[in-house]
């Protein structure tokens, strides 16, 4: 197995639905952070929000949204 197959697996789970929404949650409120953060720190904020976005494009979060919506 790879891991495409592994997050296609996970995807049946409302558990690993929350633990993505959470993952958005995270990468929206870096985002907020980037609004007060010195110059010298939105470098780093922008590292985490690209890790953030990544994880969601594994996951597919639409996907996730769509099919647990009554979670989100």
């Amino acid at each position: 197995m790879n891991i495409q197959d592994d997050i296609k697996v996970l995807q049946n789970y409302e558990q690993f639905a929350r633990f993505i929404n959470m993952i958005h949650d995270l990468r929206e409120e870096t985002i907020s952070e980037m609004h007060e953060a010195p110059t010298e720190q939105l470098q780093q904020l922008s590292g985490r929000i690209i890790t953030y976005d990544q994880i969601l494009q594994m996951a597919d979060f639409k996907f996730l949204q769509a099919r647990f919506r009554e979670t989100f």
